[in-house]
């Protein structure tokens, strides 16, 4: 047991977490703990392995370009026929 503890003593702590807490809260507490850690673990790893594609020189090659820029299209005859509506509609009132 940690901390040289005896098997009774771990129950009465376990059993006042659980009344300061409920039962309820804790499995969310424990959820929450979880994806803290879950999380903090990619992003160690992402750390780690940034830091080993910086120092290859062939990871500015590899990296991908921006895409090419979209031309604008003519405009269609959906935007018209909304401008339309509305002003048939004042010219009836």
């Amino acid at each position: 047991m940690p901390f040289n503890m005896k098997p009774w003593e771990f129950l009465i702590i376990v059993a006042l977490i659980l009344l300061l807490f409920g039962a309820k809260r804790l499995p969310d507490a424990a959820r929450g703990l979880g994806r803290s850690l879950r999380i903090f673990k990619a992003e160690t790893k992402a750390l780690h392995d940034d830091d080993g594609t910086q120092a290859s020189p062939d990871a500015e090659a590899a990296a991908p370009t921006a895409p090419e820029a979209i031309s604008p299209s003519t405009p269609t005859n959906a935007s018209s026929e909304t401008s339309a509506t509305p002003q048939a509609e004042r010219t009836e009132t």
